[in-house]
């Protein structure tokens, strides 16, 4: 399995990129496809005593910058890493894409050059949240700002076998954001959505979902539009950096407070772990016919390299032509009721 890696991508590029994908070789047997400035990704691997081994380098002379407008920038810089590696991808050179570098940058790419699954017309970005129970799927979590419907529900299909297929969890739930759990609340919009997940094929609908009770991770998958994910997400982040931060002055406040920690080192390690993003990679966009990971723009070594794991369990279970299938399904039940 040859996984393809945006070795120019994110804030900690080309070390921590390389530092993770030398690890996903050694860890998981696959072969890594590193796009980039190759001179100076040898260089860096030289200096920090890097192997190679595994890793194939493939030179590009330009780099899509964080401020770069999207379609622009995927229009004009074709030597880009980002652009270079879809292109490897779509042409059957790889078997996934990983990087951390532009969001926009990828979408687009994903739309316009490894193309997407039928009745998908534009990718939704997924993301593992972790959550008290168990870590759920969020999606759209950027992508879309606004979704119709159909948008919504085919997310739902895709998210479920995701989730199936990548997280190993049977007949997963799959739940509505809205201002309130009864049918009758929200947009319009989001009515009309409740009443076609009821009836979507494929899916184990559980009804809509407050905000407050999204954390507790009692279901699997969340599905809203890209505004409302992205909203959800960074508040998520913002809540969870905050209580770890209080945490950490309270045991440091005094004796008593270093005396608790010790007593509950333990716990607080296994909180931390739980809540550490880089745990799960990255977020797939899930609709793009092949596996594009992108991972988070901040991610160190152990973020890249469970971002590649997680392409791996892509490529492994058939994520893409399992969803094909499911959307199939979709479509045809979809004409049916018409």
């Amino acid at each position: 399995m040859k996984i393809i890696v945006d070795m120019m991508g994110g804030d900690n590029a080309p070390l921590a990129v390389l530092e993770g994908a030398a690890q996903a070789v050694k860890e998981y047997g696959v072969n890594v496809v590193g796009v980039g400035d190759e001179a100076l990704v040898r260089k860096t691997a030289q200096e920090n005593s890097i192997p190679l081994d595994g890793i194939e380098l493939v030179n590009c002379t330009e780099v899509i910058d964080m401020c770069d407008e999207p379609a622009r920038a995927i229009r004009q810089k074709k030597d880009s890493s980002i652009v270079v590696g879809l292109n490897m991808l779509k042409d059957g050179k790889g078997d996934a894409f990983v990087s951390a570098g532009s969001t926009g940058a990828l979408h687009v790419g994903a739309s316009l050059i490894v193309r997407t699954l039928k009745g998908i017309k534009r990718p939704a970005l997924a993301t593992m949240v972790p959550a008290k129970k168990q870590a759920y799927l969020l999606l759209d979590c950027g992508a879309n700002v606004e979704c119709r419907p159909e948008m919504l529900a085919a997310f739902a299909v895709m998210g479920s076998c995701y989730v199936n297929k990548v997280e190993g969890r049977r007949s997963p739930s799959v739940a509505l954001t809205n201002n309130g759990a009864e049918e009758s609340k929200g947009t319009p919009m989001l009515k009309e959505a409740h009443q076609l997940l009821k009836t979507t094929p494929g899916i184990r609908f559980v009804g809509n979902i407050e905000p407050r009770d999204v954390p507790g991770g009692e279901v699997d998958v969340v599905v809203c539009d890209g505004f409302t994910g992205n909203v959800i997400l960074k508040l998520t982040e913002g809540v969870a950096k905050m209580l770890l931060g209080m945490l950490k002055q309270m045991f440091l406040a005094n004796l008593g407070g270093k005396l608790a920690y010790l007593l509950l080192k333990g716990s607080v390690a296994d909180l931390k772990h739980q809540m550490d993003s880089e745990e799960y990679g990255g977020a797939p966009f899930l609709g793009a016919r092949q596996p594009v990971i992108k991972a988070h723009g901040s991610s160190k070594a152990k973020g890249i390299k469970n971002a590649i794991r997680q392409a791996k369990i892509c490529v492994e279970n058939d994520l893409c032509g399992t969803m094909q299938s499911a959307l199939d399904e979709l479509a045809a039940a979809q004409k049916t009721e018409e």
